[in-house]
């Protein structure tokens, strides 16, 4: 069995790694390793954000570990919030602030087709001392209201093209066979089954 450590304190995000991952790899979070600190992160891009998190963890933890960055770019405002997903609302912001924030700056777009966005998620895995990078993303619009009481983060906002639910409103199975997190994860697994 492989025992990858999951730079996240977020439960939501291992739940959702765990599910996707095959029985043979073993996710432990860092609240698992006792680690309680918050890992900075300072890069303005997601796969900056994604290796910070991964090289502090194995730097201090001496283990094989992976971590992820993700972020909504919104086309109608020049690909925000990006890098800045998590935070968007400021520092200690709840997930229904960042909400908020984005469907305040979009209240003048009222039409389906100009709410276009992407979540996009990209993996920092260090094994073995080396660093490898899985990149996952999912098109789809922001809808005018929140739908859904499932999944986390702007879920209950997004709609993924092709699809009439929100991420929010789909089961996590279904959201994980197509989200940006899942379609990521999969290139991992994929590495993992070949290293």
């Amino acid at each position: 069995m492989t025992e990858l450590i999951f730079a996240t304190h977020n439960q939501h995000k291992v739940s959702e790694a765990q599910a996707i991952l095959p029985a043979s790899v073993h996710i432990r979070s860092l609240h698992d390793i006792r680690c309680h600190e918050e890992i900075p992160e300072t890069q303005n891009s997601l796969q900056g954000n994604a290796l910070q998190k991964a090289q502090y963890v194995a730097e201090r933890y001496h283990c094989h570990c992976f971590a992820d960055d993700t972020g909504l770019e919104i086309d109608a405002l020049d690909g925000r919030p990006g890098v800045y997903s998590a935070r968007y609302a400021g520092e200690g912001c709840s997930f229904a602030d960042n909400m908020r924030k984005v469907l305040d700056e979009l209240r003048d777009v009222k039409e389906l087709e100009r709410r276009s966005a992407r979540f996009r998620t990209v993996i920092a895995l260090i094994l073995e001392g080396k660093t490898y990078f899985f990149e996952g993303r999912v098109e789809g619009f922001i809808t005018l209201q929140p739908v859904g009481a499932e999944g986390f983060g702007y879920d209950p906002v997004f709609l993924p093209k092709g699809y009439t639910q929100t991420f929010a409103e789909m089961d996590a199975a279904e959201k994980n066979r197509i989200s940006h997190r899942g379609r990521a994860m999969a290139q991992m697994i994929d590495f993992l089954r070949k290293a």
